[in-house]
C-alpha cells in the first residue's frame, strides 16, 4: 500500500516484512490491485477511490483472479498480513459438482450417525446424484428402481450449461460405463472429464409455464471460524420455452443458464430472461401468502449454511482469502428449494442495465465487507446489501418485531429478496477518511 500523506510504500504479495496494518491509522492509502477479468468487477475496482491497477508483474495488495490463475500461482505466493485474494486454495471442494455432492453426502451420513436422522433430515435439499464413471454401478441400481424417470448429466467442472443433457435410457450414457465396450479414445475422454448423473426435478415450479432457477450470492470471509454473509439481491433465470417432459432434448426448455438462453431464436435482449429476486418474492407472497414464503426463504438460508458446513473442515482456511459464491437453487411445485450447484466464479457479465447495476452493487459491497481500507470494526451485522448470516454460529436480528414474527424472539439475520436500502445504510456505516468528503 502507498500512504498518501507520507508517500511510503509497504509491500504486497512478495514484499518485505512490513504488515500494511501498521499504516492503517496514518491516513488515506492507495490499494494496489490486480484484476484478471474484464467484466463488471473491472469497473467497480477502477471507480473505487484510492485504488490503482498494477501490471501483471507488479506487486499488489488485492487480487481478483480467475481460478486458473489461482491454480497456477497460489502455492508460489508470499502474502503479507493485509493482502487479500478472492478464492480459497481448494474452493473446488464446494464448487465442483462431484465434490460438492461427495462432501454433502459425507456430512449428512456423519450427522445421522452422531445425532440421528431427525437432524440429518435438514440435509434433504440436493437431488439424488452420482459421480460417473466411478459410481456407475451404484447409479444403475438407483436407475432401475424408478424406470422411466428423467436424469440429467452434467460435466463436473464446467459451467454455463456446457455439456449438459437429459436422458431416460442407460444406452445414452454408455460412454461412462466403467467396464463398457468403449474405444480407447472414449476411455481417454472419460478419464479426462468426470460427470455427475442427477435425478431431474420433474415437477419444477412454473411461472407462465416456464421453468426458472434462483441465483443467490453468499460471501465467505473465513472458514475457521465460519463467517458467511448473504446478499439481499439476486435473480431468477427463466427458460424461454414452456416446460414439458415430452421433449427432453430442448435445451431452451430445460436449462435456465443465461449463456444458453441468449442463443434461443426468440431471445429478446431488451426483456432478457431474469426477474430480480425481490420481484419473485412479491409474486410468491401474493400467490401463497407470507408464512409459506418465509418458510421457503428460511429453507434457502439452511441450504447455504449447511453446504458451507459440509466443507468447513476440508477447505484450507487462509486469512488472506475470501470467496463470493453463486448458489443455483431450483424450486419445485411444492415450494421446496433444491440445491443444484455452487459456482466459484459466478458470472459478472450483465445481461441488461438492471442486471449490471445489481452486480455492480454486489461487487462494491463485497469490497466493503473485505474492507481493505480498514473502515469497519469487525462487529457489523450488515454492510450495504450484505447481512451476516453465520459467525461461528447463527446470527439473529436485533430489532425483532414480535407481532410480525410471532412468539419467536430469535429471527435469522437474513433478508434475501427484501428491500436493499444499501446506500442509506452505507452512509451511516462508513465514515470518510481524513480529508475525504462523504459521498
Amino acid at each position: 500500500m502507498i500512504d498518501m500523506q507520507t508517500g511510503s510504500q509497504t509491500s504486497g504479495y512478495k514484499g518485505s516484512t512490513d504488515s500494511g496494518k501498521s499504516e492503517e491509522q496514518e491516513g488515506i492509502r492507495c490499494v494496489r490491485y490486480r484484476c484478471g477479468q474484464l467484466s463488471t468487477i473491472k469497473d467497480v475496482l477502477r471507480q473505487r477511490p484510492g485504488w490503482v491497477e498494477v501490471r501483471d508483474d507488479g506487486e499488489w495488495d488485492f487480487n481478483w483472479c480467475d481460478v486458473s490463475w489461482l491454480r497456477e500461482n497460489f502455492d508460489h505466493l508470499y502474502m503479507e498480513e493485509h493482502v487479500r485474494i478472492n478464492h480459497f486454495r481448494n474452493h473446488y471442494e464446494l464448487t465442483r459438482k462431484n465434490l460438492m455432492v461427495k462432501n454433502l453426502k459425507r456430512y449428512r451420513k456423519n450427522l445421522e450417525r452422531d445425532i440421528g436422522r431427525m437432524e440429518a433430515s435438514r440435509w434433504d435439499f440436493f437431488p439424488c446424484t452420482f459421480a460417473l464413471p466411478s459410481e456407475y454401478h451404484l447409479f444403475v441400481e438407483e436407475f432401475k428402481r424408478s424406470p422411466g424417470s428423467t436424469w440429467i448429466m452434467k460435466p463436473a467442472a464446467k459451467s454455463q450449461g456446457k455439456g449438459i443433457f437429459l436422458f431416460r435410457k442407460l444406452k445414452d450414457i454408455i460412454d461412462w460405463k466403467k467396464d463398457g465396450t468403449r474405444s480407447e479414445e472414449q476411455k481417454d475422454a472419460a478419464q479426462v472429464e468426470s460427470y455427475v448423473a442427477q435425478r431431474y426435478i420433474e415437477n419444477p415450479y412454473l411461472i407462465n409455464g416456464r421453468k426458472f432457477d434462483l441465483r443467490v450470492y453468499v460471501l465467505v470471509t473465513s472458514y475457521a471460524p465460519l463467517k458467511a454473509w448473504l446478499y439481499r439481491d439476486g435473480f431468477a433465470r427463466f427458460s424461454s420455452s414452456r416446460f414439458s417432459l415430452s421433449s427432453i432434448h430442448d435445451k431452451y426448455m430445460h436449462l435456465t443458464n443465461v449463456a444458453v438462453q441468449k442463443t434461443a431464436p426468440d431471445y429478446d435482449p431488451v426483456k432478457g430472461c431474469k426477474w430480480q429476486i425481490q420481484q419473485l418474492r412479491r409474486y410468491l407472497t401474493a400467490k401463497h401468502g407470507r408464512e409459506m414464503v418465509e418458510t421457503l426463504f428460511k429453507e434457502m438460508d439452511n441450504i447455504c449454511v449447511c453446504s458451507l458446513q459440509s466443507v468447513q473442515k476440508v477447505i484450507i482456511n487462509d486469512k488472506h482469502c475470501f470467496e463470493l459464491y453463486g448458489y443455483d437453487i431450483l424450486l419445485d411445485q411444492n415450494l421446496k428449494p433444491w440445491l443444484i450447484e455452487v459456482n466459484a466464479s459466478p458470472s459478472h457479465t450483465p445481461s441488461s442495465q438492471e442486471d449490471y447495476e445489481m452486480k455492480y452493487r454486489l461487487l462494491e459491497d463485497t469490497l466493503n465487507v473485505v474492507d481493505m481500507e480498514g473502515r469497519l470494526t469487525g462487529k457489523e451485522k450488515r454492510v450495504g446489501g450484505y447481512d451476516l448470516m453465520w459467525n461461528d454460529g447463527p446470527v439473529y436480528r436485533e430489532d425483532v418485531n414480535l407481532e410480525t414474527f410471532g412468539s419467536s424472539c430469535f429471527t435469522a439475520n437474513t433478508h434475501l429478496g427484501c428491500v436493499n436500502d444499501r446506500d442509506k445504510q452505507l452512509r451511516r456505516l462508513l465514515k470518510p477518511f481524513p480529508g475525504q468528503k462523504r459521498m
